[in-house]
């Protein structure tokens, strides 16, 4: 039986916090913004309402994001833990991955400096593309001594 690779379990359980995280403040943004006066309470219920303040469309938006990309993360951690994808250089990955996400949280819920977000986006998504090119390429070995 094949050894898992546990070591991927930890940036996906930092990934899930870092969206817990957004999700909080995202949630923080609301509840000021309601209690300021910038956007009735009622807004949230139909989302018609009112226009939302910039910091609550930002967070609430990379909110949403983090169930976009990051899913393909979460599938390829699993898969490469099915495999087996063994190695230090797809744990590094994984982690580079989890760290490039929180930069991209950062920027884009607070400045939002639009080439910076766009190259921490781009930069995940090149790790992804080459974890999932190395699970390509196990997946291409397991076949073959099949």
């Amino acid at each position: 039986m094949p050894v898992v690779n546990v070591q991927l379990v930890f940036p996906m359980i930092a990934l899930v916090f870092l969206t817990i995280i957004v999700l909080v403040v995202t949630f923080r943004r609301r509840v000021a913004a309601v209690k300021t006066g910038k956007i009735p309470i009622t807004h949230f219920k139909t989302y018609t309402e009112g226009e939302p303040p910039a910091d609550i469309v930002q967070a609430a938006r990379h909110y949403a994001n983090l169930f976009e990309a990051p899913v393909l993360f979460y599938v390829a951690c699993l898969v490469g833990m099915v495999l087996p994808v063994q190695g230090i250089a797809f744990v590094v990955l994984a982690w580079l991955f989890v760290i490039v996400r929180a930069i991209h949280a950062v920027i884009h819920m607070g400045q939002n400096k639009l080439f910076y977000r766009m190259r921490a986006f781009f930069t995940g998504i090149v790790i992804l593309a080459i974890m999932w090119i190395m699970i390509l390429v196990k997946a291409i070995q397991i076949s073959s001594i099949a």
